[in-house]
């Protein structure tokens, strides 16, 4: 009993230590972006920071005189500018530069999370290959032929003509169709890629990406019961390789497919279609992180691959506090000459800062009241 407590706290410890590693080595890449692009358009940067709270380790550069540091508590990082905060008469200093100039520095941040993203999947694809869905035991039904039906052990490359990366390109390729319609999968059977003609099972009325077990019951998985009761559908993943363009090629499409899933996710909360309590706060974030990383190299490589996109998309979006909204307010200026006043955008994102630390507080509470 005592050694089944110490392995699950251990794992637990684990879990949390892998998160906060690829969450902070996401933020680090992210301020290093600004770091690099500010340095080569001649912005003076205070100090370049890994960590937050008291300075555990600080070292000053002698040619232009940047504070590094490394503070106590790792969760994240920051990049400072000169003048960032307010009006400066310095000519290198932040809001001094040009309006082009530091709409450059503050999409770099995001464009470093998103090449790093990509190196991942491309590593991933070519150390383990692409995961793709694979058909377990198909439901037993009288009413749907053998030849109309996907056969176990079926890997699914795509359907309709669409290449399958995620549940949700199935989802979308189906959207729409009914029971007893025929659709095109493309399949790997016994090492041989194929055709196959499949009947739906049930109708593919989804109201949003999350609906997976309407995926699965229209393709005709079969369901088990798992150690704590529940069911569960018959899909586990395998790896597929390709040709060496192949998978580079599909490299990139994975990272555009991750970068379009997160849209697709925020245009359904914004619709109403997907509740807010599918979201995640910071909790829970480094929980389903942990715990997906510390399943091995692959998994590791693939959630780390999805937070980088994550942090990208989110990080451009035009919410008061984010590099997008920062971007908005460098457009206006740059278009109409005139910058919004200083201390009135410093209030617009100091406000959204405080909305989004306090909505990110409300969707983790939604997710603990729905254990």
């Amino acid at each position: 009993m005592t050694n089944l407590l110490a392995s699950g706290i251990g794992n637990v410890i684990l879990s949390v230590l892998l998160a906060v590693l690829i969450l902070l080595a996401m933020i680090c890449v992210h301020e290093f972006g600004h770091f690099i692009a500010g340095r080569i358009l001649g912005f003076k940067i205070n100090e370049f920071a890994i960590g937050f709270g008291p300075k555990l380790f600080k070292r000053k550069g002698k040619k232009h005189g940047t504070l590094f540091s490394v503070r106590a508590f790792p969760l994240g990082g920051f990049c400072a500018f000169q003048g960032e905060d307010g009006e400066e008469a310095a000519p290198d200093s932040f809001n001094s530069k040009k309006p082009w100039q530091r709409i450059i520095v503050l999409v770099s941040g995001a464009l470093m999370n998103y090449l790093l993203a990509v190196l991942l999947i491309i590593v991933g694809f070519f150390s383990f290959g692409q995961p793709c869905y694979k058909m377990g035991a198909i439901a037993e039904n009288p009413n749907y032929a053998a030849e109309y039906s996907l056969a176990e052990g079926d890997v699914i490359l795509g359907i309709e003509g669409k290449t399958a990366y995620f549940a949700t390109d199935l989802i979308y390729a189906l959207r729409g169709k009914s029971e007893g319609d025929k659709v095109t999968v493309e399949v790997l059977r016994e090492g041989e890629k194929t055709s196959a003609q499949v009947i739906l099972r049930s109708d593919c009325n989804f109201k949003n990406s999350s609906e997976i077990s309407k995926l699965w019951r229209a393709l005709g998985s079969d369901t088990y019961k798992g150690e704590d009761g529940n069911l569960y559908w018959c899909v586990t993943s395998q790896n597929v390789r390709f040709s060496f363009f192949g998978t580079l090629g599909r490299s990139f499409v994975y990272s555009f497919k991750t970068a379009g899933a997160i849209f697709r996710v925020l245009g359904e909360l914004l619709t109403g279609s997907l509740s807010i309590s599918a979201m995640g706060g910071p909790v829970t974030t480094i929980k389903v992180t942990g715990a997906i990383a510390s399943q091995g190299l692959q998994s590791f490589l693939q959630i780390a691959a999805y937070i980088g996109v994550n942090l990208a998309v989110f990080n451009l979006l035009p919410i008061p506090a984010l590099d997008g909204s920062k971007v908005i307010f460098c457009l206006i200026e740059w278009i109409f000459r005139k910058p919004i006043p200083r201390k009135v955008e410093a209030v617009i994102h100091a406000v959204g800062f405080v909305l989004i630390l306090g909505f990110a507080v409300i969707v983790d509470i939604l997710q603990f009241a729905r254990c």
